[in-house]
């Protein structure tokens, strides 16, 4: 099978969230059973920056938001085309914002863009490679089902939410650019409380709809989760599903990890005990302190607040607190602040910083996501990869990925992390007092490490998941006919 992604991010070309550590390692893991998905992206200066040359000068396509260019390249061994149209997409900040953190005003128009190329590409392919299926993610590409129905194309779409959390609603006045037929703009489309959409249109005109995590899928069926997208979700014939993410387990090894400071396995985890040494000391901490970490976006959504305010009550413990992140302001600000009143017993980075992710991953004892909510959450798989008992919220993919240490599970010894009761300050303290006792045990504590490094946190069991819908889709549905649908020559 042929599948296109379309997305507005990719690792490691372009980051800002667990998105693109998904689009950078999926088609991997998808091509090892047979699948050749491809990746349209938008040329971002930091994408042209880093892919260098292309295939040459690429195809010129005209759409209703401008002319642009396709230019076909690979990276780490996959196809992407990559969508250069310096008008929308040649600015020096993130993908999303401007430097003050405000949104683009024309975002709209630079996303729809994005899902119109990925029309032309299909319609009139330069290379001649039409996709069976045509894969969207989340709202800066929710347009894709959308233009693929006005279209008449015959390829099937599929549809993932990564994060409900952000709808793309724009103001009504800017459908009649998006050119789209008039009926499109309905409670039955893509109209939501009287603006438009993205985020709707796909879970409307999509095929199939996924999401990042089963649980996640029956939370976002529920009003309190759905964000008033519960009732279009539940009512989609095929329904939702829910294929917990995977990661990169190549990049993601500590037994091959160049970041850290000593390589170690399952069967040789003290060399752990050199990773937390040399963290501690990098930070200035007492190295003889249990180290809880927190590797994450600074947003309430991750709970950050929560831990901060907690931090006071955390540290009567005998624990050292370490901090990699960045985010709100506020939040920011509250973490400098207590990292200032508690000198080493707190280190902090503010920032995106890889390698120290993977140091944080290879030393601290314990990581803590107390998401209020987590469609899948990644952070919490490379801990498991790497020994870090992961302290989560009791949501979506965290819950899906982690067996907490009750009774039933220390006794069949399959334990790999703790679970939550609550996100509140009383229930991050409880779980963190949890995590102290279990540590107490050096037995009970090897054998939950081992146990979370022996979890299978690759994406082999999600990319059959994936490859059995692509199939499902991809056997009632033909390849596009370029005569049923106008070419990539004229405007779409």
């Amino acid at each position: 099978m042929r599948i296109l992604s379309v997305t507005s991010e990719m690792y490691p070309l372009i980051k800002t969230g667990g998105l693109a550590d998904v689009i950078g390692s999926l088609p991997t893991a998808l091509a090892e059973i047979g699948i050749d998905m491809r990746v349209i992206l938008p040329g971002y200066p930091q994408v042209k920056e880093r892919i260098g040359e292309t295939d040459g000068k690429g195809t010129k396509i005209e759409l209703s938001m401008g002319s642009a260019v396709l230019k076909k390249t690979q990276v780490n061994g996959i196809t992407i085309w990559i969508l250069d149209m310096p008008g929308l997409f040649d600015r020096e900040t993130g993908p999303y914002a401007d430097a003050e953190g405000h949104d683009h005003p024309d975002n709209w128009k630079r996303f729809a863009a994005l899902s119109q190329a990925a029309v032309a590409l299909v319609a009139d392919p330069p290379d001649g490679w039409v996709p069976d299926i045509a894969h969207s993610h989340d709202w800066q590409a929710g347009l894709v089902p959308a233009y693929f129905h006005a279209a008449g194309l015959k390829t099937a779409t599929v549809y993932t939410i990564h994060n409900i959390a952000f709808p793309g609603s724009f103001p009504a006045n800017i459908f009649p650019e998006l050119n789209l037929p008039d009926e499109f703009f309905a409670m039955d489309g893509l109209e939501f409380h009287g603006d438009v959409s993205f985020l709707k249109a796909g879970l409307w005109y999509a095929d199939a709809i996924t999401t990042v995590s089963p649980t996640y899928a029956e939370e976002l069926q529920r009003p309190d989760h759905g964000m008033g997208f519960d009732g279009v979700i539940r009512a989609h014939e095929k329904g939702m599903t829910g294929i917990l993410n995977g990661i990169d387990t190549d990049e993601w090894n500590p037994e091959t990890d160049q970041l850290i400071e000593r390589n170690y396995s399952a069967r040789a985890i003290a060399g752990r005990d050199v990773n937390r040494q040399a963290l501690s000391t990098a930070f200035a901490l007492d190295g003889e302190r249990a180290l809880l970490s927190v590797v994450s976006r600074l947003t309430e959504q991750k709970g950050i607040d929560l831990i901060l305010e907690a931090a006071d009550a955390l540290l009567e413990r005998d624990l050292n607190l370490l901090i990699l992140g960045t985010g709100d302001d506020a939040i920011e600000a509250m973490a400098r602040d207590v990292a200032a009143r508690n000198p080493g017993r707190v280190g902090l980075h503010i920032g995106y910083d890889e390698a120290l992710a993977h140091r944080i991953q290879a030393g601290t004892d314990a990581l803590l996501v107390p998401s209020r909510f987590e469609p899948c959450g990644l952070t919490q798989l490379c801990a498991l990869r790497y020994g870090a008992v992961p302290i989560v919220a009791p949501t979506g993919g965290l819950v899906d990925s982690v067996i907490d240490a009750n009774a039933a599970a220390l006794a069949r010894k399959v334990a790999t992390g703790i679970h939550l009761r609550e996100v509140s300050l009383s229930g991050i303290i409880a779980g963190v007092d949890r995590m102290l006792d279990l540590r107490s045990d050096s037995k009970v504590w090897q054998r939950i490490k081992r146990n979370a490094m022996a979890t299978d946190v690759s994406w082999h069991a999600s990319a059959a998941e994936y490859a059995a819908l692509y199939q499902s889709l991809a056997g009632g549905r033909g390849r596009a006919s370029r005569k049923t649908v106008q070419t990539s020559r004229n405007a779409i």
